[in-house]
């Protein structure tokens, strides 16, 4: 499972999220908006105009949501444990 994180720096949501990923011990890529325009220009031609994005596979959301960061926990968990 593919995740990535679409950020920026002093954004409360954003490190919300990446600490909520880190407590279910998900592995993710951050990808900073501010330094990187092709990565903002990808997550505007999706729709978003706020941070972050988070990126899972197909399914992409805006803003911290620990319901689908629990969500995609146990997805993971059901792929490692079979």
């Amino acid at each position: 499972m593919s995740i990535t994180v679409y950020s920026k720096p002093m954004c409360v949501q954003c490190d919300a999220t990446k600490r909520a990923l880190n407590k279910q011990d998900l592995v993710y890529e951050e990808v900073d908006l501010t330094v990187d325009p092709n990565a903002l220009e990808f997550v505007k031609s999706l729709g978003y105009v706020q941070a972050p994005v988070v990126m899972v596979g197909d399914q992409h959301w805006a803003g911290y949501r620990p319901d689908l960061i629990k969500k995609i926990a146990k997805e993971a968990a059901l792929v490692v444990n079979g």
